[in-house]
């Protein structure tokens, strides 16, 4: 059987370890992405009630996240593995998707109806999601297996620092008096928001294009990109890659979709949720025009901004942790004290006091964003890593839809719908997810070397 175009063995077998900054470098584009992903985490539920949305109404008006990244992470995974550009394989892929994520960040605070705002964030996270999948591909790519965990929770510190400056720049405007926190524009939109999302619109597109400058990708050898063209291309080859993917997909694989069911879905519920809880627990309003509402977001960015220092700072800590006791072992652990916060979070009135549970949430982040990648990394053949990241996405998508479809039934019946409840459920469902990673069997080492090649192939080497 020949070798099927994202089968064809590059030099990643036998890529040097490389010097920590460089590590560092390449996922600088990582903090971009991220900022624009912390805007729409701590925004886009306060928006959309600004515009006029009925709280039961906010898992529908999400769905852009979990579609998007169904019906595009796979196919530009299996696309990038068939790339063999000048610029390289991930490259074109993640500068085309910063633009698009830049330009929609700059157009989103002018939303003149929910929508506008829906349609807008459907453009938003389809273009983050372009992004997205190639860069995992590209940081899997450039680093041999030891670094896996250094390199996948380097991205966990570059998502807490990205995510933290996007939730904190709206206080940071108000505390020096750079704009007002009461202020609106026309469409009931703080100008907070506003300034917030230009800053994002120049971050996103700065830090793909310092990573893009400053980490070049190795090139596939000669023979490779041979083979490559040699194969069906487009839209049609993908989508056969995809389906193959599917069903070879390795059993280490398969054990963690349990595991990212319960985190997913339960993550979910908080982002949509927790301006919603802290507003009702700390400022005793449900009214969305209200000042105490207001409030409520700012404290939301704070709150969220706190949880993602604590991700960059344990980044490092939890890929040490990772060496000694396993990645298994870390995300158990990092899962349950997450949990474990959002149990508590309803019953802090005081915002000084929601520090404890953020200590928890932002260990089971970086944990979420790093280890579950050095989990799947090490599960995965070399040859197949842009499609199977991307495939893996649809186990954290699938429970978003999951969730959309769901929860406003849930909300309303079964949490007298009152988001401290929903809160409440979050943070079950990640020390559920905790349990689940118990069912996750990495395979060994020499098993992975026999699955570097395409099922039904020779191994390589061999």
């Amino acid at each position: 059987m020949a070798l099927s175009a994202a089968a064809v063995p590059t030099t990643a077998n036998r890529l040097a370890a490389l010097p920590f900054g460089r590590i560092l470098s390449m996922n600088v584009g990582f903090f971009g992405l991220q900022y624009s992903f912390g805007l729409q985490q701590t925004n886009m539920s306060p928006i959309y009630t600004y515009l006029g949305a009925d709280p039961d109404k906010l898992p529908y008006l999400w769905l852009a996240g979990p579609l998007t990244g169904l019906l595009v992470q796979p196919i530009i995974g299996a696309l990038s593995d068939r790339t063999t550009s000048r610029w390289g394989r991930r490259t074109p892929y993640f500068i085309a998707g910063a633009i698009i994520c830049s330009v929609c960040l700059l157009v989103m605070p002018f939303s003149r109806a929910v929508w506008m705002a829906a349609s807008i964030l459907w453009i938003l996270d389809a273009a983050n999601n372009v992004t997205m999948e190639p860069y995992r591909a590209f940081v899997s790519d450039q680093l041999p297996a030891e670094q896996h965990a250094t390199g996948f929770l380097t991205q966990s510190f570059f998502t807490g620092l990205g995510i933290t400056l996007a939730n904190f720049t709206p206080s940071v405007l108000v505390y020096f008096g750079w704009v007002s926190a009461t202020a609106r524009s026309s469409n009931n939109i703080p100008y907070t928001t506003y300034v917030a999302f230009f800053i994002g619109g120049v971050v996103s597109i700065g830090a793909i294009l310092y990573s893009v400058f400053k980490t070049r990708e190795q090139p596939l050898d000669a023979a490779a990109v041979a083979r490559i063209r040699a194969t069906p291309g487009g839209l049609g080859g993908a989508l056969r890659e995809i389906g193959e993917a599917l069903r070879d997909m390795p059993r280490p694989m398969r054990q963690m979709a349990p595991m990212m069911l319960f985190s997913w879905y339960g993550i979910f519920c908080y982002w949509q949720y927790i301006t919603l809880c802290l507003a009702r627990t700390v400022y005793h309003t449900a009214d969305a025009h209200s000042a105490g509402f207001a409030a409520a977001q700012l404290l939301t960015g704070r709150v969220n901004g706190t949880y993602n220092i604590v991700t960059f700072c344990s980044a490092f800590a939890l890929a040490a942790l990772a060496r000694r006791l396993g990645a298994r072992a870390v995300h158990l652990l990092s899962l349950a004290a997450a949990g474990l916060g959002l149990l508590a979070l309803p019953g802090f009135a005081e915002p000084a006091q929601l520090l404890w549970p953020m200590l928890g949430l932002g260990i089971g982040w970086a944990s979420m964003m790093g280890t579950t990648y050095a989990l799947l990394a090490s599960s995965i053949p070399k040859a197949r890593t842009g499609v199977y990241m991307g495939i893996f996405n649809l186990f954290i998508v699938v429970p978003m839809l999951l969730q959309t479809l769901s929860f406003s039934w849930v909300y309303r019946h079964l949490l007298a719908a009152r988001p401290e409840n929903a809160i409440r459920l979050a943070g079950a469902l990640l020390l559920a997810g905790g349990v689940a990673v118990l069912l996750v069997r990495p395979p060994s080492t020499s098993a992975l070397d026999l699955e570097e090649s395409f099922p039904g192939e020779p191994a390589l080497g061999s």
